[in-house]
């Protein structure tokens, strides 16, 4: 029996995280303020030995292990590479801010190192244990993240209300997790789909579980009227943790979603895809109409990810390969944004200037022409101004829709859509066309960091120019 190297091979990633994260713990008790450069490096190196072993063991035919609660397969590769990919980023942007401010600890890097080895596993769990389990422990880190700077009242606040509605919403998914375990006898998806497709809607348990469940999917994303933690968690964390939190943990949420609502409970699509319907046009709607009355940068980018939850269930509630394979471009591609976005504004946080409102981005062309651009060129794409890789993004999800039928659900996405283009082009305003304070002072930022900012703006282009090949592992993933 080739049981240990099959099942290493398979969680292979997985150690290499887990190794460095406790390397990094180990190391922390023994450096100095000086030293903490160490940290950085070692998790950054890690990060990176764990992205080429996805690279390595990965390839077109699946693999399950423990029981076949975990599976290795073109779905989990790509999303655990792109989640690497933007943990990398976020150390390399919040480096400066995270030391001006005293908060460049070894505490900092492994609670992000232990988050992102939750998102994996949540990735490639192959059954509600697995996934609970991987969900959990993502959990956990982000909390303390959230208040990571002590001293911060608004940070305290926005970490206990996350800490008591994410208890919440975990409680609902496990609620909704019980019930489908109830009905079907097994944690395992495979095994719940068979129950599922035998006896479908008839069996009232199973659409007990199944809206619990998507009450935790949609808490997860952020949807509407899930959404309430949103805001006050962007505004109260720092950049960096926000920077984190609005990126790689949606692709997690993602494959949440895919893996319960495609992979267990797909004999219930017409169901489910009904209150997706819903929860759609609510977070469209809202995230979008409240967003243009913010003034903090912060709750407006959160209130503007909640409209992009909407457009990724667009293609989820689809029903067709196309379309999952629309939601998880769009998925990906809006992790990348929102990276982009809120790594310009940790970047320009420094020399004692935290970025909060709107007006502290006045003038940013005539301190830093070329963050200036990036960030003009994330706000486009969030918009959906071609050629930036956003507009294609949308128009996949619109396609995805008006193929099964629902031509008044994109009618509705593109006028809400429309709406939302006006607070992205009110940054771009206070940008280019409106004077910094007299106070204000040119940025001097690091070489990798503004490499990093460069690559990720270059990425946003050029997929939206070159969309065909992220786009064809995207349909791989679901058609093959």
């Amino acid at each position: 029996m080739a049981f240990e190297p099959v099942f290493l091979a398979t969680i292979l990633p997985e150690l290499i995280l887990l190794t460095t994260a406790c390397a990094v713990l180990v190391l922390d008790l023994y450096l100095n303020d000086e030293q903490r450069g160490w940290n950085h490096n070692l998790s950054i190196l890690g990060l990176a030995a764990t992205l080429g072993c996805v690279g390595l063991v990965g390839g077109s035919e699946s693999t399950l292990a423990f029981s076949d609660s975990f599976v290795r397969d073109p779905f989990g590769d790509l999303l655990k590479g792109v989640i690497l990919i933007l943990t990398i980023l976020t150390f390399v942007y919040s480096r400066d801010y995270m030391r001006e401010r005293g908060l460049w600890v070894g505490e900092y890097h492994v609670l992000i190192l232990f988050a992102t080895l939750g998102m994996l596993i949540m990735v490639s769990a192959h059954s509600f244990l697995t996934l609970y389990l991987g969900l959990e422990l993502l959990a956990l880190c982000l909390y303390p993240l959230v208040a990571l700077e002590r001293d911060s009242k608004p940070g305290a606040e926005a970490a206990m209300k996350y800490f008591v509605l994410g208890a919440l919403g975990s409680g609902m998914l496990l609620y909704g997790i019980s019930m489908l375990y109830g009905a079907t006898g097994s944690f395992g998806f495979a095994d719940v789909a068979e129950v599922v497709t035998a006896e479908g809607i008839e069996n009232k348990i199973l659409v007990f579980g199944l809206v619990f469940v998507l009450i935790g999917v949609a808490f997860k994303f952020g949807a509407v009227p899930f959404h309430m933690w949103l805001p006050d968690v962007y505004q109260g964390a720092p950049m960096p943790v926000v920077l984190f939190l609005s990126s790689a943990p949606k692709i997690a949420a993602f494959a949440m979603a895919s893996r319960i609502l495609i992979d267990s409970l797909g004999a219930l699509q017409p169901d489910w895809g009904e209150i997706l319907i819903i929860l759609s046009v609510l977070s469209m709607g809202l995230g979008n109409l409240v967003a243009i009355a913010q003034t903090n940068i912060k709750r407006m980018l959160a209130y503007s990810t909640i409209s992009h939850v909407g457009f990724i269930f667009l293609g989820l509630l689809a029903g067709t390969p196309e379309g999952y394979a629309a939601a998880m471009f769009y998925t990906l591609v809006y992790a990348l944004m929102a990276a982009g976005a809120f790594g310009v504004l940790a970047m320009i946080s420094v020399q004692g200037v935290e970025i909060q409102n709107l007006d502290d981005l006045k003038g940013l062309n005539d301190r830093d022409a070329w963050l200036a651009a990036m960030l003009a060129l994330m706000m486009f794409s969030m918009a959906g101004v071609p050629p930036a890789v956003g507009f294609f993004a949308k128009l996949l999800v619109l396609d995805a829709v008006v193929s099964i039928g629902l031509t008044w659900l994109a009618v509705v996405a593109v006028v809400f859509s429309i709406v939302g283009a006006f607070y992205y082009l009110r940054v771009i305003k206070f940008i280019y066309f409106d004077k910094p304070a007299q106070d204000a002072f040119p940025l001097q930022l690091a070489g990798d960091a503004r490499i990093a900012i460069s690559v990720n703006g270059l990425a946003v282009l050029l997929l939206g120019i070159f969309p065909a090949s992220l786009l064809g592992i995207c349909n791989a993933a679901f058609v093959g």
